[in-house]
C-alpha cells in the first residue's frame, strides 16, 4: 500500500484524458490525500478542464464522484504547523501546501513537476516511479 500526497496537475491530467494517471489513481493499492484547496482548484479550473478532456460532461461528472469516494482532503488546520517548513524547502509557493501535507502524514507527494524534486524533504514520484512502486 502506497500513501501519497496528489498534486492538483495529476488530478487534472487524469481528468483530460484515459492515461495510466488515472488508471493508478483508481488502483487499490494506493491511498490519495490532497490538501483542502485542491477543490477550489478545481472549481477555478472547471471550464477549462471541460474544454480540454476527451470526455463527456456526464463523465467527467462521474469520475468528479469518484474521486471525492477516493482522496481524502485534508483541512488546512490539520497540516498548519508545517507550512513554515515547507516554505522553506518547496522551491515554488505552488507546492507549499502539497509539502506541508507530506510533512504531516510523513508521506511523499506524487507530481511530476521537476523542481519539486530538486528539495530533500519529502520523497516525490513522478507517475512512472509510482507505476514501477506499484508494480513490485
Amino acid at each position: 500500500m502506497i500513501r501519497v500526497v496528489i498534486d492538483a496537475n495529476v488530478l487534472f491530467s487524469a481528468l483530460i484524458k484515459n492515461s495510466l494517471t488515472a488508471r493508478i489513481i483508481f488502483e487499490e493499492d494506493i491511498v490519495l490525500n490532497a490538501p483542502e484547496f485542491v477543490v477550489e482548484e478545481f472549481l477555478k479550473y472547471e471550464e477549462l478542464i471541460l474544454k480540454k478532456i476527451s470526455r463527456t460532461k456526464e463523465e467527467f461528472v462521474q469520475i468528479m464522484h469518484m474521486l471525492k469516494e477516493i482522496i481524502r482532503v485534508v483541512p488546512k488546520e490539520e497540516y498548519a504547523q508545517f507550512i513554515e517548513e515547507a516554505e522553506q524547502c518547496s522551491p515554488d509557493e505552488k507546492d507549499v501546501m502539497y509539502v506541508a501535507l507530506a510533512l504531516k502524514l510523513k508521506i511523499a507527494v506524487w507530481s511530476n513537476d521537476k523542481k519539486l524534486k530538486q528539495q530533500d524533504r519529502v520523497k516525490v514520484y513522478s507517475t512512472e516511479e509510482l507505476k514501477n512502486e506499484l508494480m513490485k
